[in-house]
């Protein structure tokens, strides 16, 4: 099933792993749920912005192109 890369990419914008939900990586998804809120709260929320922004760039490119 095609997945759309823009969905993927706003849906771990906003909660970075949903986007890997959507294109069915849960393994992933996993990954971003543990990681993501350590950053926020590690680095006091200026790593959380970046773990964003790599969950979502991720999440379309794997909607972009599944087989990698």
């Amino acid at each position: 099933m095609a997945h759309n890369p823009g969905i993927a990419a706003t849906l771990s914008l906003l909660l970075p792993g949903m986007g890997q939900i959507y294109n069915g990586t849960f393994w992933r998804a996993i990954f971003w749920f543990v990681v993501a809120p350590g950053l926020w709260i590690g680095s006091g929320g200026l790593l959380g912005w970046v773990c964003h922004l790599i969950a979502a760039y991720t999440a379309y490119n794997y909607a972009r192109d599944p087989g990698k």
